[in-house]
């Protein structure tokens, strides 16, 4: 078990609690004694054999057409109506009387849940006994990049600069390393600050899985697979020998490190992994003719595959279209459904996948997907037919390490802002990201401490042992 980092402890707890608990080392006391959030101080053994999807809606989404459903006017809330919504293409939409003569939408309630959903949740709904949903996070922004930075990172920007790594670059690192990819970026907003991480697990990042295909493609017009598997063997071989004689051998180790990871990546078959019209053919399931989710569904194509083949640890990707202030908000409920619609059809295939390691176990046994955006929209439609940006925010996570058909954290019930979803440790208080990114790194063995700033990891959301 690793220990925390005190220099990260000291930052995370409040002064009277370090002076309580300088004393109580003092005395040989245990840190449990004195009251402290044991479980947010370190985490358990390190998981191995985990896969990892991140998802990014970029442009803040409206919580209230999926995970904190409103369709009552009241407070600051002007519903989803007939006549700001199209909901023609909405399969989940149900009409029930709405302000002003108009429709709004009924709550989607699957049977047998305690759930309630918006209509924009889509086929999602179908699944709705492997979600935790988190309601009510404290955003404190309404700007774009620090909205996204704060979600990914659980720090704001300082400076108009990131400030720490990003989820998916810690799982990399923690867990990846030795892969051929340990995080494959689409239009993600990884980052990779300070020197915690381990260098090959800095974010591959790419606007188009196809950009990588045609970096790997090698001409045999001058040489051949033979000759370059020759060189590189020859040019490993040279770095180690010379990083044994030297008194910096890590660079020298690196340079093996690439020269053996090329290889790998040009192995036959890799390239057909990052080949868009290839991905497409060997994936119908998932619909690459959407209107919204095309590139998307072209990312979680390539995250099943890349997973099945084991050359990848997480993979992260953006979909767009959910930062809408006028009358394109009509279609904002549509960009949701299309979203969650590829979502579930991504759960359904990683069901249908064998793990690359683990014998009779499935790629969805050992896959977590965390889903995320910049924060919410208003609660009221301005004057132009649209939502602005609002400091709330939802997400969702679907793993079995957490739990399933689960809601924590809750709103005002007349304006939509957090409320306090439980005591932490400073008194109650919203939930807020770097709470949430605590509780997903500790869920797999990796100390919040050693990466994050803030946050306290939330047992309440995860499955028991």
């Amino acid at each position: 078990m690793s220990r925390p980092d005190p220099r990260a402890i000291r930052h995370a707890l409040p002064r009277r609690a370090l002076l309580k608990a300088a004393a109580g080392a003092a005395l040989g006391l245990p840190l449990g004694a004195l009251g402290l959030p044991v479980r947010a101080l370190a985490a358990p053994g390190k998981a191995a054999d985990e896969f990892f999807v991140f998802i990014h809606a970029a442009g803040g989404w409206d919580v209230t057409l999926w995970a904190d459903p409103r369709n009552e006017a009241r407070g600051l809330v002007d519903p989803a109506t007939t006549d700001n919504t199209d909901a023609a293409p909405l399969r989940l939409w149900v009409d029930a009387p709405g302000p002003g003569g108009a429709r709004t939408f009924a709550l989607v309630r699957p049977k047998g849940s305690s759930l309630a959903f918006g209509p924009g949740i889509g086929a999602l709904a179908e699944l709705h006994d492997r979600l935790c949903i988190v309601n009510g996070l404290a955003m404190n922004t309404v700007s774009h990049p620090d909205g996204i930075a704060f979600a990914t990172t659980g720090r704001h920007l300082s400076g108009g600069r990131t400030t720490s790594s990003s989820v998916d670059a810690i799982c990399a690192s923690e867990l990846g390393a030795d892969q051929t990819f340990p995080v494959v970026s689409v239009q993600f907003p990884s980052a990779f600050v300070g020197d915690r991480l381990d260098r090959r697990a800095a974010p591959l990042m790419v606007g188009d899985i196809g950009t990588i295909s045609r970096a790997l493609t090698r001409s045999k017009l001058y040489d051949t697979d033979e000759d370059r598997a020759a060189v590189t063997a020859l040019l490993s071989e040279e770095a180690r020998s010379l990083a044994a004689r030297s008194g910096a051998a890590g660079a020298l180790d690196g340079f093996a490190l690439q020269a053996e990871g090329l290889a790998g990546m040009l192995e036959a078959g890799l390239q057909d992994v990052f080949s868009r019209g290839k991905l497409i053919q060997a994936h119908p399931e998932f619909n690459h003719k959407a209107r919204f989710a095309r590139q998307a569904a072209v990312n979680a194509a390539f995250a099943i595959e890349a997973m099945r083949r084991n050359v990848v640890r997480c993979v992260s990707f953006a979909s767009v279209g959910f930062d809408t202030h006028t009358s394109n908000y009509r279609q904002h409920a549509v960009t949701q459904q299309e979203l969650f619609d590829l979502i579930a059809a991504l759960v359904r295939s990683l069901d249908a996948t064998p793990h690359p390691t683990r014998a009779g176990k499935k790629l969805s046994d050992h896959t977590h997907i965390l889903v995320t955006s910049d924060f919410c929209r208003t609660p009221q439609i301005n004057t132009a037919m649209g939502r602005d940006h609002y400091p709330n925010n939802s997400a969702v996570v679907i793993s079995p390490r957490f739990r399933g058909g689960f809601s924590f954290g809750k709103t005002d019930p007349e304006q939509l802002l957090p409320a306090a979803a439980k005591a932490f440790q400073g008194g109650p208080r919203p939930i807020a990201p770097p709470d949430l990114l605590a509780t997903f790194l500790f869920a797999f063995g990796i100390s919040p401490r050693d990466h994050l700033r803030d946050g306290e990891v939330v047992p309440e959301l995860l499955r028991s042992p």
